[in-house]
């Protein structure tokens, strides 16, 4: 069973996310938060799976509570819910490490899908929202210098690229000819020498490092070979 926990300060948003994921036969909803402060004490007591986040709640806001729940586990799998898809502090939770995010008034079925690919660490971004988002990150760090491409392998290289250019494991899979269990594995391996949490910020380090180009298209990684 997926463990989630639900934060949000609408007792009535709660309820219709816990039942809607209940009713999907492999989640279990372990605990429910009414504000930011709550949300991080019971992600430590129950140590969910995926974690469901409100940005705009009270005492503690969801972008802090993310940043202390990430800080104490860097493993923990946010997703954030936001009324609004052009929400400004949604980008801050990004660089936190959040996953992605999900607008309220969502199909259900695209939230019961969410929770399943958080736990496999995939980035929950539309290709267009991923563009913003790896637009204004590069926008806000110029100068920064570009991580180093010693440090990886040819395929890693190749996989990188990839998700730079927004593709989804199963994309990624398929322009390799390779599993997905490998590409999930060269992703990890990858993010693990970089230091990065999640697949939004390993897009953005794939366009520092040169690997994607101005109109996200990949300069490698779409090679037959394995």
């Amino acid at each position: 069973m997926i463990r989630v926990l639900v934060a949000d300060d609408q007792a009535l948003v709660r309820a219709g996310v816990t039942m809607l994921l209940r009713a999907a036969g492999d989640m279990e909803v372990v605990a429910e938060a009414q504000d930011g402060a709550e949300a991080v004490r019971l992600a430590e007591l129950h140590a969910p799976d995926v974690i469901l986040m409100d940005l705009r709640m009270p005492r503690v806001d969801g972008l802090e509570a993310a940043r202390r729940i990430l800080a104490a586990r860097p493993s923990a799998r946010i997703v954030v819910l936001t009324t609004f898809a052009e929400d400004a502090n949604l980008y801050a939770a990004l660089r936190v490490g959040a996953l992605g995010f999900l607008v309220k008034d969502d199909e259900p079925e695209r939230m019961v899908e969410a929770v399943r690919r958080a736990v496999a660490g995939e980035q929950l971004l539309a290709p267009s929202v991923l563009r913003r988002v790896v637009e204004r990150a590069l926008a806000a760090e110029p100068q920064r210098e570009a991580e180093p491409a010693a440090v990886l392998t040819e395929r890693e290289l190749d996989v990188l690229a990839l998700v730079g250019a927004g593709l989804s494991n199963g994309e990624i899979a398929d322009a390799l000819h390779v599993g997905i269990t490998t590409v999930k594995s060269h992703i990890g391996a990858a993010m693990d020498k970089l230091g990065l949490r999640n697949r939004t910020q390993a897009a953005v380090v794939a366009h520092r490092m040169g690997l994607v180009d101005r109109d996200f298209r990949p300069r490698r990684g779409l090679s037959p070979s394995a």
